[in-house]
């Protein structure tokens, strides 16, 4: 198959995952606290991808255990604790609008860290997709925000966090393949967040005393297997055939997947969604733009 049409395909597929991911977080949330959300699903992620990580330990050097920790730390594990955290302050549309920074702050990451420099209409893109997905969200939630700033930090420090992966996963990780990234990525967190959940909250407990807990467990379960598992081995195999830049704005149109949940549970849906709908995907376009086949919009350089 040709790589940029299975860049797109990848891509929406992850939009409609990951649009959904924030539902998962809501219902999980009902029963378990952030602490526990956050580390059952970084737990659950490590023991679905664990056998994979064990077929993929040999050949690994110690350098590239320590990027891949990093990887881990910054991309997986404190991630999954800010999301959680922020959404027990913040509404979804909120959150989805913060999510939407990520390729941004992927370009300011870029090119002040790892010394990537890209072009004016890559940059471009990068506006025109986060001022459409403002308006999306903006025009669904009648022109307000649920805006609470301790808690939407938690997401702004979390969009950061990804940011620097993406960089680092397309620079200092693009020899290893991205089934070797995920599972091992997990494999180095996965273990302190299964500390975390069993000695430092209250999950045992409630597993065993909540009948609700099931229920709620099995969302988290749902999120980490298909929306973090997967879903990670997808999103890293789109950094590799694509961009760091390209491959964050997948946040762009997750507003899009949000908005179609609500008109399915009889929301409304309103004739101008369709115009911040194409900025967003008029963004992405552009944040993918090169200059001819041959070349990628983000160069390093030498």
């Amino acid at each position: 198959m040709n790589q940029r049409l299975l860049s797109w395909i990848i891509l929406v597929g992850l939009v409609l995952t990951w649009g959904s991911s924030f539902i998962l977080i809501k219902r999980g949330l009902e029963v378990f606290s952030a602490v526990e959300v956050g580390a059952l699903r970084v737990s659950i992620t490590f023991l679905f991808l664990l056998p994979f990580a064990l077929m993929r330990m040999k050949g690994i050097s110690k350098q590239d255990l320590i990027w891949l920790g990093i990887s881990g730390v910054i991309g997986s594990l404190l991630p999954a604790f800010l999301f959680a955290k922020a959404q027990t302050g913040i509404n979804s549309s909120t959150a989805g609008l913060l999510n939407s920074l990520t390729p941004l702050f992927t370009l300011i990451v870029g090119l002040t860290l790892f010394g990537i420099k890209t072009r004016w209409i890559n940059v471009l893109g990068v506006i025109i997709g986060l001022l459409g997905a403002a308006g999306l969200i903006s025009q669904s939630g009648g022109n307000s925000f649920e805006f609470n700033i301790s808690y939407a930090s938690y997401i702004i420090v979390a969009t950061i966090f990804y940011a620097i992966n993406v960089n680092l996963i397309k620079t200092k990780l693009k020899h290893i393949n991205a089934i070797a990234i995920t599972s091992l990525t997990f494999g180095l967190v996965g273990i302190p967040a299964m500390y975390i959940l069993f000695f430092m909250t209250d999950f045992v407990n409630k597993i065993s005393t909540q009948p609700e807990a099931l229920p709620g467990l099995g969302f988290i379960a749902i999120l980490a297997v298909v929306g973090t598992g997967i879903a990670m081995i997808a999103f890293n195999t789109l950094i590799k055939f694509t961009s760091a830049l390209f491959a964050s704005s997948v946040t762009y149109l997750i507003p899009i997947v949000a908005i179609s949940w609500g008109i399915l549970d009889s929301e409304r849906f309103e004739p101008q969604y369709f115009v911040w709908i194409l900025m967003i995907i008029g963004g992405v376009i552009l944040v993918n733009r090169k200059k001819s086949d041959r070349n990628s919009n983000i160069t390093i350089r030498k």
